[in-house]
Formats: C-alpha cells, sequence, structure tokens
C-alpha cells in the first residue's frame, strides 16, 4: 500500500486554518480571500520538490511529498481541497507525455513563495527539454484558484509549444508567470506558428498580476504569448511580454469564429523587446474571425511599449474608457527633449 496519505477522515484535517493562530500573508496576494478559501472546509496538502520526499504522507511541510502529481491525486473534486507547493531550489519536472492535467473542480495549487511580482517565482512547473512535454500544465477543472506558479515550456523539439491550457471556466489564477517557447534550440517551439505561452479556451477566468510570456528568447514566427477564444475573460494588472523582430507575433490573439462577447484587459502592459530597437511587432493584439461579436475592452492604463501600431482590428472591435481607439491606441512615447 502507498505509504502517501489518503483523504483524512472523521474530520479530521491534515491543514486547518485556526482563527488568531494561522496566518496565510506569505502564501498569494490578495490574503483575505485565499484565507475565506482555506476556511471552505477542503483538505490541504504539502508538495516540496526541493525538500521533500517520494514516501512523504503530504499532510504536514514537514513530512511534504516530492511528486505533484501524486499529491494531486489525494485532492477531491468538488470539495476546494488544496495543495501548497512549497518554493525552492528545485522545480517540478512531469514527465507523463500530456503534461499535467489538473482536471479537478474546486481544487486550489498555491505557491508558499515569497509572493514575487509577475516573473520569475520559485514555485516552478516545468518542461524540460530531456521530457519535451506536448503540453505542460493543462487547467481542465473549474472554480480553481491557482497563486504564486512559474510554469515554463522548456521543450527543444521540433513541434508546437503549449505551456499552460487553461480550458476549464471561472478559475482565477493570481501572481503567475507563464512563459512559453523558452528554448533557443534551432526549429523549436519558439519558430512555429502554433506555439504560445497561455491559451484560455475556457469562459469566465481571471488573470490577476500575472505575467505571460517571456523576453529572453526571440520569437520568429507568428505565434502568440496569449491566445484568448474562451468567453468574458479578464486580465488585470498583467504583463504581457516577448522578444520578436517578426512583425506578425502577436503577444495577445482573440481567436474564436463565434461569439465571444467580451475579453478585458485593465492596467496591463503589453512589452515588445526587439534588440537594438530593431522593427519589430505590428499589432500587440490580433482579432481573427471578423464576422464574430468581440468586444476588446482596453481601459487607458493599459500600455503598448515596443510595439508598431497598437492593436488591429480597431474600429470594429476594440473599446477603451479613454480616447477613441486608433492605429496608435495606447502607445506609450518617447520624451522628444
Amino acid at each position: 500500500m502507498s505509504s502517501v496519505a489518503k483523504a483524512a477522515k472523521q474530520g479530521k484535517r491534515p491543514f486547518k486554518l485556526l482563527k488568531g493562530v494561522s496566518t496565510l500573508s506569505d502564501l498569494a496576494d490578495g490574503a483575505s480571500s485565499l484565507s475565506v478559501l482555506m476556511q471552505a472546509g477542503g483538505l490541504w496538502y504539502y508538495c516540496d520538490p526541493t525538500n521533500g520526499s517520494t514516501s512523504g504522507d503530504g499532510l504536514t511541510a514537514a513530512t511534504a511529498n516530492s511528486n505533484l502529481e501524486t499529491v494531486y491525486a489525494l485532492l477531491r473534486d468538488g470539495y476546494n481541497d488544496g495543495v501548497v507547493f512549497i518554493g525552492g531550489a528545485t522545480s517540478y519536472q512531469p514527465s507523463t507525455a500530456g503534461g499535467i492535467v489538473w482536471s479537478k473542480s474546486f481544487a486550489h495549487l498555491i505557491g508558499a513563495t515569497n509572493s514575487l511580482p509577475g516573473m520569475g517565482q520559485r514555485a516552478r512547473i516545468v518542461n524540460t527539454a530531456a521530457n519535451d512535454l506536448s503540453v505542460l500544465f493543462t487547467l481542465s477543472g473549474s472554480g480553481c484558484m491557482v497563486a504564486n506558479i512559474q510554469f515554463f515550456d522548456g521543450k527543444d523539439s521540433a513541434a508546437d509549444g503549449a505551456c499552460l491550457l487553461v480550458s476549464g471556466s471561472r478559475n482565477h489564477l493570481v501572481n503567475c508567470f507563464v512563459a512559453g517557447m523558452g528554448d533557443a534550440t534551432a526549429s523549436g517551439p519558439f519558430s512555429r506558428a502554433g506555439s504560445y505561452s497561455a491559451k484560455v479556451s475556457g469562459s469566465e477566468n481571471t488573470f490577476t498580476d500575472c505575467t505571460i510570456g517571456l523576453d529572453t528568447i526571440a520569437r520568429t514566427a507568428a505565434n502568440a504569448e496569449a491566445i484568448v477564444s474562451g468567453v468574458r475573460n479578464r486580465f488585470n494588472g498583467c504583463e504581457f511580454r516577448s522578444n520578436s523582430t517578426t512583425s506578425t507575433h502577436l503577444l495577445v490573439s482573440i481567436d474564436n469564429t463565434a461569439d465571444m462577447r467580451d475579453v478585458q484587459f485593465n492596467n496591463c502592459l503589453f512589452f515588445n523587446y526587439s534588440t537594438n530597437w530593431a522593427t519589430g511587432i505590428t499589432d500587440a493584439i490580433g482579432v481573427s474571425g471578423g464576422g464574430a461579436t468581440v468586444f476588446v475592452i482596453i481601459d487607458p492604463l493599459c500600455q503598448f511599449v515596443g510595439v508598431g501600431m497598437g492593436v488591429a482590428s480597431t474600429a470594429t472591435h476594440v473599446y477603451g474608457s479613454g480616447a477613441a481607439p486608433n492605429a496608435g491606441f495606447g502607445i506609450s512615447t518617447q520624451p522628444t527633449t
């Protein structure tokens, strides 16, 4: 029999938040909401890839299991169970061909880190060149919270790269770093049109204070850091980053021929790096499926840096609460004197 603990019985929980005793301020931004989450009656387990053991029962930080998929198997679907993923020097590197599939709903994944804003989280899930997973992490469950996690796709094979796929609905991702196409091996994902850092095909998901994409590996194809095809998704305080001199590369591709209703971007940075100000990308956001009803709502606090024209299809799809959208909408400008 496996030494990993089964779900607790008779009302005993592996982790219990005690009012006035426990503190969760180091687990995620928005500690108050997370505190409420962990009082929802679920069971909580610990995963520690650095100092944990494959025989750990996961009931405490001291007895954490080092295998995330082993700990995930303990969670119950629909009960607000969760995993506290302890950050450290060692990343978790899944080897299953299809990557991690987080299919249980109301099942949460919280990185116990220093909550480094935006990028470089030390609670890391990594697709290595040795594993070359087709998709690193698929969030197909709904109602989940994922916080303080770094997803890094280091795949080097001549195939499309897919770092994070969110196909479930009403999930909340907080302070996550989603870095796709992270290897420069010739003919790798960075050079293929079907690659992405994050794809959101589910509906009504929210990303808060996340970074999607990276600016260290130059993209050489018309791929995208984020592909959004689901209905009513939100991005609040997020950064979309890339490194590309390929004009057709996109930071965000709005890609659905059906009625998507609206996609909202609030206080977001769209940043493309190109060496020595070489010719960069033409548009930060591209909209396909022109016959569909899509409203791309961009608030005036969003900034576009290192981008040519800003947003494609502005006349048809883009709405802002500031100046009327046009070819230069939202572009950050350099001082002239």
